[in-house]
């Protein structure tokens, strides 16, 4: 995408670099949406907004890329003995089964899925879905799947545990992972937090990621 001010002077480029940009969810009250609703990919448009109390008027060129699924898309890999079993929707929300056993000591990482983008490194911000769920119970705590769409959140600042299983995994891929409490809300009696003292496991789809900006 490219933008100018409507005198001419060219305001800046975003989205052609990997890892520049997460991608944008569709929606009827955002402005710039409005126009890209019905274009397919590999659309060129040139929109025009009109001058507003908030900003002066603007020009964009874009360029439709492409359409980010809801789900990851990489190849499956083998399961990993004494891990939770995980079965898919057809649209790929999972359902998590627990092992009859005791919750594991330490943090424990499986692929489910291998993507084929890139890496995600520390401090990225990462677009994905996730179902959390609660190792003693079986229960789904929080779902990203069930609030209605994808999560990102500036710097991937989640629980110790979860960074973990994120970094290093590729764009695409599906990962779970098991998370003792020390690496997640903490110990009980440690922490007010609901899920103090918990070991938690998250099935999480990675679905894009964008590139933490280097400080100069």
């Amino acid at each position: 995408m490219r933008f100018e001010k409507l005198t001419g002077e060219r305001v800046g480029d975003a989205g052609y670099t990997e890892g520049e940009l997460l991608p944008a969810q569709i929606t009827a009250d955002a402005s710039l949406a409005q126009v890209m609703g019905c274009a397919t990919v590999g659309t060129r448009l040139s929109v025009a907004f009109p001058t507003s109390e908030q900003a002066a008027a603007q020009f964009y060129i874009i360029d439709v890329l492409g359409v980010t699924p809801t789900a990851a898309w990489g190849t499956e890999q083998e399961p990993v003995d004494g891990m939770p079993t995980v079965k898919l929707a057809d649209d790929g929300e999972p359902s998590v089964e627990i092992p009859d056993a005791e919750a594991p000591a330490e943090l424990q990482i499986a692929v489910l899925k291998e993507g084929d983008g890139a890496p995600v490194a520390a401090g990225d911000t990462t677009l994905l879905q996730y179902q959390g769920v609660d190792w003693e119970t079986g229960e789904v705590f929080d779902a990203s799947w069930q609030n209605g769409a994808p999560i990102s959140i500036q710097g991937n600042t989640y629980v110790e545990g979860f960074i973990q299983a994120l970094e290093g995994q590729k764009v695409g891929s599906q990962v779970l992972v098991v998370i003792p409490p020390a690496l997640g809300y903490g110990e009980a009696g440690t922490s007010d937090h609901e899920l103090a003292g918990k070991t938690l496991v998250f099935v999480i789809d990675i679905l894009a990621n964008q590139t933490a900006v280097t400080q100069q």
